[in-house]
């Protein structure tokens, strides 16, 4: 299904949802707060601006008595998405974020990637995949990184742990084209990146993945990854701890300008070892 169909999906998903809602005779802070949402929430389903996870969708259903219809219909748009299950809605909110603060023990974060780097990603996880699905899957990435490069980008602030820039993913010559696309966007001041090096030793996210997002007129999220499931929470409590994880990580990382002099550093490591090979 492509974006602007699938979109146009999601519109009907809000068209019908706010149709039985008032047939019901509930306004939207009522059924919110039968479904666990705020008001605010169920005028961004219907609008299609947000997407509900699925148990908001299963409860809908339980309370507008619509016999399995929103999830039913939730399940086909999930299944025709371009995203797997456990990230599709993070992408979703991704767009809407005021905010998104990244922590990366291992692997460059998505939204810093260059193609070859994604390539080099993708090729690794499924070798013996067509070339059409990796090449499907970098288009996905690299419109992913778009988001940095608008007029209304977010606030976008990543920790980089030290190995995410030593693996060598695609090679030497890929990984110093990587570096030099963060340093870049560091020096544009589209991003503000900072290293966490291995002499600073233990952390509170000790590898794990994690992205905190902030919104204008949604409570913050925190979402974690590991391998083929992810999960995003905007519990209060879950959040706040997950931001003071965030704050010690900063704290005890590089300072941007030091941060920027190591990713330049090692981009010429890596480009005087492809010279050689």
């Amino acid at each position: 299904m492509a974006n602007g169909s699938r979109q146009a999906a999601w519109e009907f998903f809000g068209t019908e949802l706010k149709r039985r809602r008032e047939e019901a005779g509930f306004t939207q802070s009522d059924l919110g707060s039968r479904v666990f949402v705020s008001g605010g929430y169920i005028g961004q389903f219907e609008q299609a601006i947000r997407k509900p996870q699925l148990d908001v969708a299963q409860r809908i259903d339980e309370v507008l008595q619509t016999g399995g219809f929103f999830e039913r219909l939730w399940r086909k748009l999930i299944k025709e998405q371009a995203y797997a299950d456990h990230f599709a809605h993070v992408a979703e909110l991704e767009r809407l974020a005021t905010e998104i603060c990244e922590y990366a023990p291992t692997v460059v974060p998505g939204l810093l990637q260059t193609a070859v780097y994604a390539r080099a990603i993708y090729l690794a996880s499924n070798p013996l995949a067509a070339d059409e699905y990796i090449e499907e899957m970098v288009r996905l990435r690299m419109d992913r990184t778009q988001l940095l490069k608008d007029a209304t980008r977010p606030v976008y602030w990543a920790v980089l742990h030290e190995a995410a820039l030593r693996i060598p993913v695609g090679g030497p010559a890929a990984m110093a084209r990587q570096l030099d696309h963060i340093a870049a966007m560091m020096r544009e001041r589209k991003v503000m990146v900072q290293v966490f090096p291995f002499s600073a030793g233990a952390h509170p996210a000790m590898g794990k993945m994690m992205t905190l997002m902030e919104f204008d007129d949604a409570p913050p999220t925190v979402y974690t990854e590991a391998v083929l499931s992810g999960n995003l929470l905007d519990d209060p409590a879950v959040v706040k701890r997950s931001q003071a994880h965030y704050d010690l990580l900063r704290a005890a990382a590089l300072s941007p300008e030091a941060s920027l002099a190591l990713i330049e550093s090692v981009a010429e490591d890596y480009r005087r070892c492809a010279s050689t090979t």
